[in-house]
């Protein structure tokens, strides 16, 4: 029998359930059943909320990985190839790695249909148990409670912030996400959130399932300062604790403090010296990155964020407004059609002088036509173009050196401009 390469493998999944989305757990355990997983590892984390989870993720993994320990990461989702997806020790798995792992779960499911999301944890899953971690870190895919990864009961259950996103499953308030976001919570044991205003619904979710539910602002914190940061927070053992002269950071600082909060309760051995090399070493693609590129003889500033709903825009403009900026920001923005423009571009419109807006490569998308006007019926400067890679191509070729061109909304926005750099790059 021929072996499917990793392209056709995933082709496969797309067309393996009648929909992309199911959520639910009984499908999933019985499969997992069948496969004979356990457990990931010996200490799992598990990380959900509307914005930072990779981020959190990536900070968490990097202290862990500091202190000499082997850690499986699960993320979703990829931006450029499906191996992101799955790294063991900062190491994305290969492809072989992940056929046999499809393979494994394609032979132990038998009638049951399985989503493309719920075909890839478990996959995670069965090449996480072989690789002999310490800890595995997984992020939610989508809301928490009926997600695939809730079948691991996480020794620490982190909610990274609270915002509206996804309504038609999550509900349309701030309370109907919590509930859903609690649900990755587990009775005696701890569930931090990031969030300065947690809504109410998820306290009283952790009193309901009787987690210990520590809160920014309350039980851990962050104080910038011009030339770093200092946290505090509560030890394993619930003690007072701090670190000061924190380094700056690439990634956002508050979900580093909410990682450096989780690694500490997971009442690992740690050694305060290699807590801010750590979190400074910690990086995501497409999280407030920068790039240059020589453009015809001119060095141009790029910045790229996957910021796609109104609560990451708002963020990201935040940080677009505590950097100088001598010259112009000229914008690339593409959308997917269920995500909240309206919300997106009230967020950003003071801090961007022109738009250039494209369709992105999904069935998805929402159409460039429907960007355009939007941005217009604001007074805002846009045009459109077939594409991002034309869209940034146009904004090279506007660009002087004090500009900075901003590339957002969307992981596939951020993808084709990553990819349209590769080509281009001097």
């Amino acid at each position: 029998m021929t072996r499917r390469s990793l392209g056709q493998w995933l082709g496969y999944l797309e067309q393996l359930h009648p929909s992309a989305i199911d959520m639910g757990l009984d499908r999933v355990r019985t499969v997992a059943d069948a496969l004979g997983l356990t457990r990931p590892a010996p200490r799992v984390v598990t990380v959900t909320g509307t914005n930072g989870k990779g981020s959190t993720c990536a900070c968490l993994a990097s202290l862990l990985a500091a202190h000499g320990l082997k850690v499986g990461v699960y993320s979703s989702p990829h931006l450029r190839r499906y191996n992101e997806r799955v790294q063991v020790c900062g190491v994305e798995v290969e492809d072989a790695a992940l056929c046999d792992a499809f393979a494994a779960v394609e032979a132990a499911r038998g009638p049951v249909s399985l989503t493309y999301f719920e075909m890839g944890t478990l996959a995670a899953f069965w090449l996480f148990e072989r690789a002999g971690l310490d800890v595995a870190v997984l992020e939610v895919g989508l809301g928490g409670r009926l997600d695939a990864v809730n079948l691991v009961d996480a020794d620490v259950a982190v909610v990274t912030n609270i915002g509206l996103d996804h309504a038609e499953w999550l509900g349309d308030s701030r309370d109907s996400v919590a509930v859903e976001k609690a649900g990755i919570f587990r009775a005696g044991r701890p569930a931090l959130c990031g969030d300065l205003e947690p809504p109410r619904a998820l306290i009283d979710a952790a009193v309901e399932r009787q987690a210990s539910l520590l809160l920014r602002g309350v039980d851990f914190d962050l104080q910038q300062a011009p030339s770093g940061w200092s946290w505090r927070g509560r030890s394993a053992e619930g003690h007072s604790l701090s670190f000061d002269r924190l380094p700056a950071l690439t990634l956002p600082v508050e979900n580093a403090a909410l990682a450096l909060q989780t690694f500490i309760l997971l009442g690992l051995p740690w050694q305060a010296e290699r807590i801010g090399p750590a979190l400074a070493a910690a990086r995501v693609s497409g999280r407030f990155e920068r790039r240059r590129l020589s453009w015809k003889g001119r060095a141009l500033s790029l910045v790229l964020d996957v910021g796609h709903n109104p609560h990451a825009a708002s963020y990201l403009a935040t940080r677009l407004a505590q950097e100088a900026l001598e010259g112009r920001r000229l914008a690339v923005f593409g959308l997917l059609g269920d995500k909240d423009l309206v919300g997106v571009v009230d967020a950003l419109l003071p801090s961007v002088d022109a738009w250039a807006v494209a369709p992105l490569d999904s069935p998805r998308s929402r159409p460039a036509a429907q960007l355009q006007e939007e941005l217009q019926r604001r007074g805002a400067e846009v045009e459109s173009y077939p594409s991002v890679a034309a869209a940034l191509e146009a904004q090279c070729e506007r660009a002087e050196a004090a500009d900075e061109i901003l590339l957002f909304g969307s992981f596939y926005c951020v993808a084709e401009a990553l990819d349209w750099l590769d080509r281009h790059a001097e």
